[in-house]
């Protein structure tokens, strides 16, 4: 059972140190799909008024988006097993289409929402099928560069999600952000169609029903339960969160289960890599921190400094753009120097950025903001690229869809914990002010400038964590021992 990870250097030796056709094409398929995750942020109002719904039943547009994204995710890893690399594109491309095509037209907002469900059913697929087509036809020695085109993806797209939607809607119908993307999504679909090649072969197996239901019910109510918060209501996201924790516990132990008979849906003894495991949790938080800025920074800008949407979306464009464009150049350093020359600075570099922003006041030059916030997204580029490259190298070959789903899965619970709680100590500490008979506005800020404290706090533990990650990711030999693991999990079960 153990994996052929001479593979990889076979495949990519006749690119001739190129990034692989089939890796440029679900880079930008990946970008297309990952676009629409923010890009209803700015059409709230527009939906309320158009569809006749209030702002938060209409925040479902974004909420829903999220939710299947997590409840999806898990069992993406068991899918890449179980079908041609041809067939899983077709699969979520044609399904990000059929979601797209009847967001465009829907009469209600149930159809929307509908619509909405399906498109994030097909992107939940193209991150981790990316990521692991990336790790299986890349040689390790260019992984770095490789996988720094693929911050392109990750990182521009959510970014640039906003100021597109702003752009569209200053001219146009809230149904143009569908409109516009069908067009796109459907030449990239079919280019991939034509140029995809199949990556390995697929492997039988039946699907564990109860794991897909413990799975989707039990990160969906997770992240539920995490977007519910600051709303003033403590309790119901509690129970909320209690629950998906729980059914959480029912998936890892279920799949435990699994592994004695080798057709678990999402491989746990991933999580027996150390240099995996740290990986995870330093992208989790530096993940935690970019959403907790994406949310704090326009709430600033709009509420207290009266900007609109598209100026907002304009004013973080320039560190968005930078943290994609500067993917590439990070890659290649890690190729030649390793990971630490990335991944410590670029910790300290967050903390310096959340930091920064505690001292935002009425009167802050733009200019600085800008700045704060172009440090952010430099810092996140530099440690992302070696971070993923890292962490996926520990595993051996037929762990890296688990590895990829798992780290899909984490981002999106982390950006919902990010949300929760930057929201929630921002809402109870401008609260607490105004009581004690602070002004609104200063109220509002005081709280702002705590929540950026909280994340600033929190991002120290990537430093710890960048300074624990070794320079390069040991031989998945050394980081995972099949036999042992095979070994060890009737004992991890019994037990």
């Amino acid at each position: 059972m153990h994996a052929d990870i001479s593979a990889p250097s076979e495949a990519a030796a006749s690119t001739g140190g190129r990034t692989p056709t089939v890796i440029r094409l679900l880079v930008l398929a990946t970008f297309v799909v990952i676009l629409n995750e923010t890009i209803m942020i700015n059409a709230i109002p527009r939906l309320m008024a158009d569809l006749k719904v209030d702002e938060r039943a209409a925040q479902w547009v974004s909420t829903a988006f999220m939710l299947t994204m997590a409840a999806v995710i898990p069992a993406t890893g068991w899918f890449l097993q179980r079908v041609t690399t041809r067939r899983a594109y077709a699969i979520a491309m044609g399904t990000f289409l059929a979601g797209t095509a009847l967001s465009s037209v829907a009469p209600s907002f149930a159809i929307l929402l509908v619509g909405r469900v399906i498109q994030a059913g097909g992107t939940a697929i193209m991150m981790p099928l990316l990521m692991t087509t990336l790790m299986t036809v890349v040689p390790p020695q260019d992984r770095g560069r490789v996988m720094g085109n693929v911050t392109l993806a990750i990182s521009v797209a959510p970014a640039m999600g906003p100021v597109i939607s702003g752009l569209v809607l200053q001219i146009a119908s809230w149904r143009w952000l569908f409109v516009l993307v069908l067009p796109i999504a459907g030449i990239v679909t079919w280019l991939g169609l034509r140029k995809l090649e199949n990556i390995g072969e697929p492997e039988a197996g039946a699907i564990d029903v109860s794991s897909v239901a413990f799975a989707a019910l039990g990160f969906g109510t997770l992240v539920y339960g995490l977007s519910k918060f600051g709303g003033g209501n403590v309790s119901t996201p509690a129970i909320l969160i209690a629950v998906g924790v729980v059914l959480i516990g029912l998936f890892a132990w279920r799949q435990i289960s699994l592994q004695r008979t080798g057709t678990p849906l999402l491989d746990l003894r991933i999580l027996l890599a150390g240099t995996y495991s740290k990986s995870l949790v330093l992208m989790a938080v530096a993940f935690l921190a970019m959403m907790g800025s994406m949310i704090l920074l326009p709430l600033y800008l709009q509420n207290l400094r009266g900007l609109s949407p598209l100026e907002t979306g304009l004013l973080v464009m320039p560190g968005g753009l930078a943290m994609g464009l500067l993917g590439p150049t990070v890659g290649k350093i890690f190729d030649r120097f390793g990971g630490r020359l990335l991944v410590i600075p670029g910790a300290i570099g967050i903390t310096v950025a959340l930091a920064g922003f505690t001292q935002i006041s009425l009167s802050m030059p733009y200019w600085q903001l800008l700045a704060l916030h172009i440090l952010l997204m430099v810092s996140l580029a530099a440690a992302f690229t070696p971070v993923f490259t890292l962490g996926l190298g520990a595993l051996p070959m037929h762990l890296y869809s688990h590895g990829s789903s798992m780290l899909g899965t984490l981002q999106q619970v982390a950006a919902a914990f990010g949300t929760a709680l930057v929201v929630t100590v921002m809402s109870s500490r401008s609260t607490s002010l105004i009581n004690s008979g602070t002004a609104p506005l200063a109220a509002h800020l005081g709280g702002l400038q705590l929540a950026f404290a909280v994340s600033a706090a929190l991002s120290i533990l990537v430093i710890v964590m960048a300074v624990l990650l070794p320079n390069r990711a040991p031989a998945p030999e050394e980081a995972v021992v099949v036999d042992e693991f095979e070994d060890a999990t009737p004992q991890l079960v019994k037990d």
